[in-house]
């Protein structure tokens, strides 16, 4: 007990010295003014020292990482502790994601989330148990009352695993206010890693903006720089007109860290702050809006993530403060100008970038005038062809949009209408578009079976109505119509007719599918509906025996079904 009071007093102070620190030297404060309790969360696991195998708003595929991934030695098993007194109020199965879930309410307004668990605490294992039996369904989403199941602080709740979207063990823990259901970042609460070690600043790139939407086509420049340890500096440079500026930053903790996400990043231009990104919690609605928080285009094609230091208008996310200009930058002015960016890990560990920049006098001149289509993004926008009708409901763009579209020839095979590029890539979307395809000599007998693909074969979803098939793709890309009339196909691992598995605890499969995905999956043994869990990642369906099978013969069915509604049947005998 005097451990936790020493280590919390220790982060208190840590964090007021910084707060201080930051307030004298840039008249602002990085770190929330939120009263977040710092003593009354324990740790969810017991393992010394704490090691972080992802960070809080860490950049991720298409949204911030919610929550903090702790390590757990590449094994799974470790007991998980309730953090503080309370009641579970969601139980959570899913093939991914989180795979098997726990949240928590606690009385100070908090809940905590436990994902990618192994197994749950028996109590709680034969609840999930018993609602998948009676709903026949191996996903659940369950919130029990407050009197079903209480917890208290230290209590163990479950075990660390890897199911789910998981790419290998850990547990993935949250912190989130429970009214609002936005997720923050668990190192305001006192959940400490140990850590003095400032963030990692790998690059800097000026954007030239010049007044004209950021796109694939933006000229960027690559600034040199140099220097480790918290102090960088970076080659002086050049430019005329409005200017945004990135960086490629990262950071570290002690021990056993990985590569995580940083806290937050300022820039100051002559001495006054113009721009703050800090992730201290967020809306799940807002997540993707990553994707315009950093250079998307570079992302696709390098893998490397620019923090963009300029915001887009229809950038939802609230994590921006200090905004002059929306972080842009006029040069013009022909002065020698100052700007230091400071990068600041959840500890308080920071790390500055120091640069000038001469500003021109001259006028930039004009860019071409788009040749497409200006579609704005704070509008409905809709464009219609004879073949081809596209939606984008207001809040679906980031910034204006100069939409662009081709009519491509009909692809080879499994194809009934023209291949139609629908803008490119480079282009990210917060939300779904609506797209009608006109269908091409579809017959009748195949409706049902049809659905929007896109050029690499991957299936949109969709159905058939009135002439056309209606999907809602979630980027832009080239989409054409397939069909899909081909079953899932079931692979057994450990059975075959006849077997006897004494002795063995799970039986086996794989399942794949060859377009639309699997919609459904229900085993039977000896024609009453038995427990499958499946793992997306792996594609492995199972059935762990228990006291429901008995010894002797017994009869197994398996129906697995398509989005499509194509249908698989695996039926044998075996024996226990």
């Amino acid at each position: 007990m005097q451990k936790n009071k020493y280590s919390n007093f220790r982060y208190y102070a840590s964090l007021f010295c910084f707060l201080l620190c930051a307030t004298s030297a840039h008249a602002q404060q990085i770190f929330s003014t939120n009263k977040y309790p710092l003593t009354y969360f324990r740790q969810p696991l017991d393992i010394v020292p704490p090691a972080l195998a992802g960070s809080f708003g860490e950049i991720r595929g298409n949204h911030f990482h919610s929550g903090i991934d702790f390590r757990t030695n590449q094994r799974e098993g470790y007991p998980i502790y309730a953090v503080a007194d309370g009641y579970v109020s969601r139980l959570r199965v899913q093939n991914s994601g989180f795979g098997q879930a726990l949240y928590i309410n606690h009385p100070n307004g908090f809940t905590s989330v436990y994902g990618h668990l192994q197994r749950f605490a028996p109590k709680i294992a034969l609840l999930v148990k018993k609602l998948e039996y009676d709903k026949k369904s191996f996903e659940i989403d369950e919130f029990p009352n407050e009197t079903l199941i209480p917890v208290r602080k230290g209590e163990v709740i479950a075990w660390s695993g890897n199911r789910g979207s998981s790419g290998g063990p850990h547990l993935h823990f949250e912190i989130r206010d429970t009214k609002t259901e936005e997720t923050i970042n668990p190192q305001f609460f006192g959940i400490d890693i140990p850590d003095n070690i400032p963030p990692v600043i790998y690059s800097l790139y000026a954007y030239r903006l010049n007044g004209k939407v950021f796109n694939e086509s933006t000229p960027k420049q690559a600034i040199p720089i140099s220097g480790s340890n918290g102090t960088y500096k970076a080659a002086a440079i050049g430019l005329t007109g409005e200017v945004g500026f990135g960086v490629v930053t990262t950071d570290r903790h002690n021990g056993l860290s990985g590569t995580n996400g940083v806290y937050s990043i300022q820039l100051e231009l002559d001495g006054k702050m113009i721009y703050t990104s800090a992730l201290e919690r967020f809306a799940f609605e807002d997540s993707k809006a990553i994707n315009s928080h950093i250079d998307y285009p570079t992302y696709l094609n390098t893998k490397r993530s620019i923090q963009k230091s300029f915001i887009e208008p229809g950038n939802p996310l609230s994590i921006y403060s200090n905004l002059v200009n929306n972080g842009k930058i006029n040069f013009n002015d022909g002065a020698l100008h100052q700007l230091k960016y400071i990068i600041t890990d959840s500890k308080g560990n920071s790390s500055t970038l120091s640069f000038s920049v001469q500003a021109g006098s001259a006028p930039v001149t004009s860019a071409v005038v788009p040749s497409g289509i200006i579609y704005p993004y704070n509008k409905v926008n809709e464009f219609n062809t004879d073949d081809v009708k596209v939606v984008f409901q207001k809040g679906t763009l980031y910034n204006d949009l100069n939409f662009m579209y081709k009519k491509l020839p009909k692809l080879m095979g499994n194809a009934y209408s023209s291949l139609h590029q629908i803008h490119n890539r480079y282009t990210p979307l917060h939300v779904g578009f609506d797209l009608w395809i006109k269908a091409d000599n579809l017959p009748e007998y195949l409706r049902s079976k049809a659905l929007i693909a896109s050029s690499s074969g991957s299936s949109q979803g969709g159905s058939y109505d009135n002439g056309y098939v209606k999907a809602t793709p979630r980027n832009f890309g080239s989409y054409y119509i397939a069909v899909d009339t081909i079953a899932p196909r079931i692979l057994p691992v450990n059975i075959s007719d006849g077997k006897n598995m004494a002795g063995v605890s799970k039986i086996l499969f794989k399942l794949s599918d060859n377009l639309s995905g699997i919609k459904s999956f229900n085993g039977y043994i000896d024609g009453q509906w038995t427990l499958m869990e499946f793992d997306t990642k792996t594609a492995t369906l199972w059935h762990s025996f228990d006291e429901r099978t008995s010894a002797g013969k017994h009869t197994l069915e398996l129906v697995v079904i398509d989005m499509k509604e194509n249908t698989r049947k695996y039926t044998i005998t075996f024996y226990r």
